[in-house]
């Protein structure tokens, strides 16, 4: 993504100048190939924010893309402070981000533009196999599949703030991500969804865009998606003959499968430097490339110690 970001704004001004912030940049192989890069404190440090704020203003920074999870709130909080030194963090509005952290919220988001999500159980109700996954998790970790009361009982031992779901199984279910780009006014401009065929360690390594009918079932409904801005990754479940789409995560930032979108033509990065550095609208666009097939290496960055 960072290189896709360095191609549009080369392409679109000769000064243009990507930077990464990191909390260990120098092990970031992204901050290898950035034209600079900073130390950040982690979010929890009571100086990250004034930080970000002094590099970006040291800097002539304009734009802040977000990229993990955890900072999310804390940028979303603080927003109108940079907004006010004439820095976009490229962010949803806070209340929408709250509700894709906490799963529980997250059904009410789905169902706020009419798409069903599995049923979240309560102590009484579970119906096995049970699916039980971080309340406010992220990366894929800490997940169960459940198979019987004995299995639900040394889960919960751990203790571990769970949210337990019916689960949607595989052999009738595709799931799809679905990388949707809102302009600065939550004005969606484009959608694509991606099927997953293969996943490692929570990132995508294999996935195909697909248009026809999940393509036609969504763009109305996430339309209606109030308070987005810049890049969207939805994760949904659909059924093997398309007549069910349930709805799991939303997670407002860019993902990392985002790369196969922008190679079918739908150009979030040259986007936000076009709506966030000079002002120019953004057209509505779907004549993005359909079938095209991403398949994943892990590739070398060789950085010298000296």
């Amino acid at each position: 993504m960072l290189r896709e970001f360095k191609n549009e704004l080369k392409k679109t001004t000769a000064n243009g100048i990507v930077f990464v912030a990191d909390a260990n940049p120098e092990y970031s192989a992204a901050s290898q190939i950035a034209n600079t890069y900073f130390h950040l404190p982690i979010v929890s440090d009571d100086k990250y924010v004034d930080t970000l704020l002094e590099i970006a203003q040291a800097n002539n920074i304009k734009v802040i893309i977000p990229t993990i999870d955890t900072e999310l709130q804390t940028l979303a909080t603080n927003r109108d402070r940079f907004l006010k030194e004439g820095i976009d963090i490229i962010i949803s509005d806070l209340k929408l981000i709250e509700a894709c952290r906490d799963k529980r919220l997250t059904q009410g988001l789905f169902e706020s533009i009419s798409i069903e999500t599995p049923v979240i159980y309560s102590d009484s109700n579970y119906r096995y196999p049970v699916f039980a996954k971080p309340i406010d998790g992220s990366s894929s970790k800490n997940l169960y599949l459940i198979q019987n009361k004995l299995e639900l009982a040394v889960i919960q031992d751990k203790n571990l703030n769970l949210v337990f779901m019916e689960y949607l199984d595989p052999a009738y279910h595709t799931e799809y991500t679905i990388d949707i780009y809102y302009d600065r006014n939550s004005t969606m401009k484009c959608l694509v969804p991606r099927k997953r065929i293969e996943v490692r360690s929570g990132e995508v390594n294999k996935a195909i865009t697909e248009k026809g009918d999940l393509y036609n079932k969504l763009e109305s409904r996430f339309a209606g998606l109030s308070g987005a801005r810049g890049c969207i990754t939805a994760q949904v479940f659909v059924s093997n003959d398309f007549q069910e789409v349930y709805g799991i995560e939303v997670n407002p930032r860019f993902g990392g499968g985002y790369p196969l979108s922008y190679h079918a033509g739908a150009n979030y990065p040259s986007w936000i430097i076009q709506e966030y550095l000079f002002n120019r609208k953004v057209q509505y666009f779907k004549d993005w490339h359909d079938n095209l097939l991403m398949l994943r290496y892990d590739q070398e960055v060789i950085v010298d110690g000296n």
